[in-house]
């Protein structure tokens, strides 16, 4: 069992979660269940015997970390693999379920954990986008009202970069972006790349939209075009960066469209959900809990 801070995080639990299961374990010194659970998870280490990486994260002395994971309630374990959060619980479970809760993930004893995720949590298509793209299509076209198979199929297509195939598949549910927010994500979207592609195009508009701010930072139609030349590289960070400088001068700028603009973006780059047994949290991305955080603290400032 090992204490994480921040100086350690990226060595102990990302890293090392590239070799071998990591359970964080979020605690606080006040915390009765935390400890009820501590013996629990320290014990099954020991039992475990290396299958399996056992951390702990005081929540109270680091609550940035805390906050990249969206911890709202201690004692709180959640589990990586390869980099990526894979699973989680909440509360002090009995030592049984916390057993099946590893068994899930953990490799039988005397195998060694495999170096690549039978099933990482990751976007349609991230690992076979044709393969994807086929069974997407064909979802889609036996079940036109199924909207997340459509959103799905539309969003694989513009990672692909065929905006054109995109349109096409896109315009049965047009009318739902006011109503729908995930649909509404993906025409933000690609309003962004119709944007840069009727301005200066991806070449010449980085350059103009940094000179036009560094003559005015107050000049959010440049910030606006630069975060949707950001969108239409998929540089979705930057481009939130870019958002939260207008919204943190003004927040309801053109009808809140740097808002409107940042929740699509979220939309857009959230991981499907993992499906976990009841009890269990289903574990949430750092990077999006961080940008979410962002957006509260602004537009609740």
């Amino acid at each position: 069992m090992i204490d994480v801070t921040v100086e350690n995080f990226e060595a102990e639990v990302i890293a090392a979660s590239m070799q071998v299961p990591v359970l964080v374990d979020f605690w606080a010194p006040w915390c009765g269940p935390c400890k009820s659970l501590g013996p629990v998870l320290e014990k099954l280490e020991t039992e475990y015997a290396g299958r399996f990486k056992l951390v702990k994260i005081d929540s109270d002395q680091e609550q940035q970390i805390a906050g990249m994971f969206g911890i709202r309630s201690i004692p709180t374990c959640v589990l990586l693999m390869n980099g990526q959060p894979v699973d989680g619980f909440m509360g002090a479970q009995p030592e049984g379920q916390v057993r099946a809760f590893l068994d899930k993930h953990v490799p039988p004893a005397g195998e060694e954990a495999p170096a690549e995720p039978e099933e990482a949590p990751a976007a349609p298509g991230a690992e076979d986008p044709a393969a994807a793209l086929e069974k997407l299509q064909h979802a889609v076209a036996t079940d036109p009202a199924n909207d997340d198979a459509r959103f799905d199929y539309v969003k694989l297509l513009l990672q692909m970069g065929r905006e054109d195939d995109a349109k096409v598949a896109f315009a049965p549910v047009i009318a739902k972006a006011g109503v729908s927010r995930r649909i509404g994500a993906l025409k933000a979207w690609m309003d962004a790349i119709d944007s840069v592609a009727m301005g200066a195009g991806i070449e010449g508009a980085g350059a103009e939209f940094d000179a036009r701010i560094a003559a005015n930072k107050r000049d959010f139609d440049a910030r606006f075009g630069r975060a949707q030349w950001l969108m239409a590289q998929q540089r979705w960070t930057d481009a939130m960066d870019e958002l939260l400088e207008i919204l943190m001068r003004d927040k309801a700028w053109n009808d809140e469209a740097a808002r409107k603009t940042y929740v699509a973006i979220l939309e857009i780059i959230e991981l499907p959900k993992v499906k976990v047994a009841e009890g269990q949290i289903p574990p949430e991305d750092p990077v999006l809990a961080t940008y979410r955080r962002r957006l509260s603290s602004v537009v609740l400032s």
